[in-house]
């Protein structure tokens, strides 16, 4: 008997691994938290396995969904991966092929973020499903979410439909032993089957396509009236009942275990959130007196409930309308119930002396910074120095939103944003006849995600600005991976590099210098000159290009030039380089009485010593 192979993996590892397992040939993803981990664990085992899968990371989401999609027209499974406000991104291409269907299955994994712990907004793919008429799967653990996989690819195929799989963050990063399952030869040739009809629709025929995806949607709701995904648990006392799927169909499961509740409550989970199993639910529902339906980050199955006569969840309040429910809000909302049914519960988790605790330990509050030594600092802190406090500064999606607290940021929306409101803002100030400088900054990887369109209409346009592409030759916020500009391919082999320069070029600017942002002075320098040009008669659009690399992808640079300083005994503790510049290795020392370096963090980069304008920090 051959041994299983088991492994505790994290739940996008899982993913990955169900991807391989299924037979998926092409793999496409655009970086970002909580999905990042999710096609390097593919790239992980095609090297393993020495499989032929095609494995890729896109410019952005929209690109990702298209090669995948693509991939699928010829017969070969395909999957894209993103997060959930990168669905927003991709959502031109999902709508149309929910209506021109697919052929291979084609599966849309999009993880979402409820709390939100680091995305733009707390949206809920679930909703995009219904939005685009897709169906979707909803796993609650790690094993699970692979099985899903499986499950995914094989709807999708039996129904021509992309098909949505959203775990969210609690199950992207758990961890859970998995068995590995043998993976199949990839066998499945290209083929593409003309089909003007279909994959080339004018507006009449997509209204039939419309009408045949309905039809979809009710043969699919039948099936999961009968899916073994959807599973109903008994319980003793009927007067309360719930219903929950994902993420918090776990923590419910865990929380009644907690209170001594286990097996007393029927419960439904739902792992079909899209389209529901009416009848399903329907009948759950009149075997209770009430029904808690509990799920995040909002209100999806709820919202499909026909009859909410006896249903209690966000829209009654019964349920938080924003937020994760983490065990300790699960609790909360239980032990209400619990009360009104004359239930005792113990306390779960006494979160008062749990904070005295916390207290005791008079931690220091930091707030979330760039790292030490960030090339980013240096940048933010010369256009805030040179610009000063009456000039704009749009920005970006990215871990150089941390400009905030350098005051260098004063907007950040979406991806590629920060052009487009600098265009706007210009366009505003100039039509009053107003000089105000607007500085945007952007990183590279967002500026090849979203940042080139915009520029190109900003330059079409004759906007007036100063756009910083914050280069540190990574992907630095969602895990490092490489970006077009670095050549570097997802499994690790070189590609055709896409430099930024001359895609900044090709879209018309006249002003564009490249610069080492440590030093400091002369990216000041550098900062005037194209302050001075986009106010010059002939002037435009001036582009500076802030080049080193993150010091975390890459410290070698620092390594062999540090610059270690020290501060003198004359600093008198003005703090104008902890406000300013705020690298978290400069600390105001209270016995002191004077500004220290942390010697554990500093990352010797040395551009302090221009920050500290009295000459207090000097090289040691």
């Amino acid at each position: 008997m051959t041994e299983v192979r088991q492994e505790v993996l994290l739940g996008n590892e899982a993913v990955a691994r169900g991807l391989v397992e299924a037979g998926c040939h092409v793999v496409a993803s655009y970086p970002g938290t909580p999905s990042s981990e999710i096609l390097p664990g593919v790239v992980r085992f095609k090297k393993e396995l020495g499989l032929n899968t095609h494995v890729e990371w896109s410019i952005n989401e929209k690109v990702a969904y298209e090669v995948a999609l693509a991939a699928s027209y010829t017969g070969k499974r395909a999957a894209v991966i993103m997060k959930q406000v990168g669905l927003n991104v991709a959502a031109d291409p999902l709508m149309s092929s929910a209506y021109t269907g697919v052929k291979g299955g084609f599966v849309v994994i999009s993880c979402d973020d409820p709390g939100p712990h680091s995305s733009q907004t707390e949206q809920d793919t679930r909703f995009f499903a219904m939005f685009a008429k897709v169906p979707a799967l909803d796993p609650s653990s790690p094993r699970e979410a692979r099985d899903m996989v499986k499950a995914a690819f094989e709807l999708s195929e039996k129904y021509s439909i992309p098909v949505i799989l959203r775990p969210a963050i609690r199950i992207c990063h758990a961890r859970q032993n998995i068995d590995f399952r043998p993976v199949p030869e990839l066998e499945r040739p290209a083929a593409f089957e003309k089909d003007p009809g279909r994959w080339a629709a004018t507006p009449r025929f997509r209204y039939v396509l419309h009408k045949e995806l309905n039809e979809k949607l009710k043969a699919i709701e039948a099936d999961f009236a009968q899916s073994e995904l959807n599973v109903r648990h008994e319980g003793q006392d009927n007067r309360l009942g719930f219903i929950a799927g994902g993420a918090s169909y776990s923590i419910l499961t865990d929380t009644l275990r907690e209170m001594g509740l286990e097996g007393r409550f029927p419960i439904l989970k739902i792992s079909t959130p899209h389209p529901l199993p009416q009848q399903l639910v329907a009948d759950f529902i009149a075997g209770c007196e009430r029904v808690l339906v509990l799920e995040e980050p909002d209100a999806v199955i709820e919202l499909q409930i026909q009859d909410k006569s006896k249903v209690l969840g966000r829209f009654t309040g019964t349920v938080p309308a924003a937020g994760e429910l983490v065990p300790e809000v699960t609790y909360g909302v239980l032990a209400g119930l619990m009360e009104e049914l004359g239930l005792p519960v113990g306390p779960y988790l006494d979160l008062e002396e749990l904070d005295r605790l916390v207290a005791e330990l008079e931690l220091p509050v930091r707030r979330p910074r760039l790292c030490p030594g960030c090339p980013h600092r240096a940048a933010f802190y010369a256009l805030r120095r040179t610009l000063g406090a009456k000039a704009i500064y749009p920005s970006d999606i990215g871990c150089y939103t941390l400009g905030l607290n350098l005051k260098a940021v004063d907007t950040c929306l979406d991806m590629g944003g920060a052009v487009t409101i600098a265009s706007g803002l210009y366009q505003a100030y100039h039509q009053d006849g107003q000089d105000v400088v607007v500085a945007a900054t952007i990183g590279d990887s967002t500026f090849l995600h979203a940042g080139i369109p915009p520029l190109a209409s900003a330059v079409h346009n004759q906007a007036r600005f100063i756009l910083v592409i914050l280069d540190n030759s990574i992907t630095a916020m969602t895990g490092m991976q490489p970006t077009a500009d670095s050549g570097l391919l997802a499994d690790g082999r070189m590609g055709n590099r896409v430099a930024i320069k001359d895609l900044v070029q090709a879209c018309g600017v006249k002003f564009i210098e490249e610069m080492d942002p440590y030093r400091v002075k002369d990216f000041q320098a550098l900062v005037k000159r194209a302050r001075d040009y986009i106010r010059q008669e002939d002037g435009g659009i001036a582009v500076i290009i802030s080049k080193r690399p993150c010091v975390l992808y890459d410290p070698t640079p620092l390594r062999e030039n540090p610059v270690r300083v020290t501060v003198t005994e004359e600093c008198d503790a003005c703090k104008y380089c902890l406000t300013a510049f705020e690298c978290p290795a400069l600390v105001l020392d209270e016995d002191l009485g004077r500004v220290v370096i942390d010697r554990r963090i500093c990352a010797d980069c040395g551009v302090c010593i221009d920050v500290c304008y009295k000459g207090f920090i000097v090289p040691a």
